[in-house]
């Protein structure tokens, strides 16, 4: 059985650039203009991108006073991190059942 994979949070995360934000967010909360500074985008790039991940659950945003602050939400990362784990599982139970395939070919036809 296939896991259960939530597509829009692994097209968020699919991006380099938001891969790159979650991982200085790892780091601490930050704002867009924090972000823009550490990134080769503007300040208003970052806002979309921490938009797209704010929609998926991986970030929340607080404001404080004028400021938005965003912060990974650990829970949810922890979800796309189960995910991962289960794909990868998967995909490892299917090579498996490839070699094991490939082996009795090759066995039978060195027999």
């Amino acid at each position: 059985m296939s896991p259960v994979v939530d597509d829009d949070l692994w097209s968020a995360i699919g991006d380099p650039t938001r891969r790159r934000m979650v991982d200085l967010l790892l780091a601490g909360d930050g704002t867009a203009t924090s972000l823009s500074d550490e990134l080769p985008i503007t300040r208003q790039a970052v806002t979309k991108h921490l938009n797209v991940l704010d929609r998926v659950g991986l970030v929340r945003m607080t404001t404080v006073g004028r400021e938005r602050r965003y912060e990974v939400d650990q829970a949810q990362l922890a979800r796309a991190v189960a995910q991962l784990d289960a794909v990868g599982k998967t995909w490892d139970a299917r090579l498996q059942r490839i070699a094991k395939i490939a082996e009795a070919i090759q066995r039978n036809r060195t027999t």
